[in-house]
């Protein structure tokens, strides 16, 4: 049962292998000339005026959850799509019902003020 396993073992084996020696590589053969400039930290082409630990908005993290969850949407539509005639009518009931569900979901967080910006 053991040896079932032996080609994965292997294989991250010399995955491993590899990565370990091109990191090496690139430290022992690659160049190195520091200079202030490219030791400085850079942010977005400006200097830094802040601290990089300040506190963000949570709008930032509620607007990137909702694009995920509207984005990952497709991922469920697109199959459906593709497989739409054999469904028939079950699977159209069954999409409305999913996306009705998505867009009580946009409503409640539209009305709620959760894409309006200050």
């Amino acid at each position: 049962m053991l040896a079932e396993y032996l080609p994965t073992l292997l294989f991250l084996i010399v995955a491993a292998g590899i990565g370990i020696a091109l990191i090496i590589a690139g430290n022992v053969l690659g160049t190195k000339r520091p200079s202030a400039e490219k030791l400085s930290p850079y942010e977005c082409g400006f200097e830094a005026f802040e601290n990089a630990r300040m506190p963000f908005d949570v709008r930032y993290y509620l607007v990137a959850i909702l694009f995920i969850v509207f984005d990952l949407e497709i991922a469920f539509v697109f199959p459906w799509a593709v497989v739409f005639r054999e469904l028939g009518v079950f699977g159209l009931i069954e999409m409305g019902v999913f996306l009705a569900l998505l867009v009580i979901g946009f409503v409640y967080v539209w009305k709620r003020g959760a894409l309006e910006w200050e």
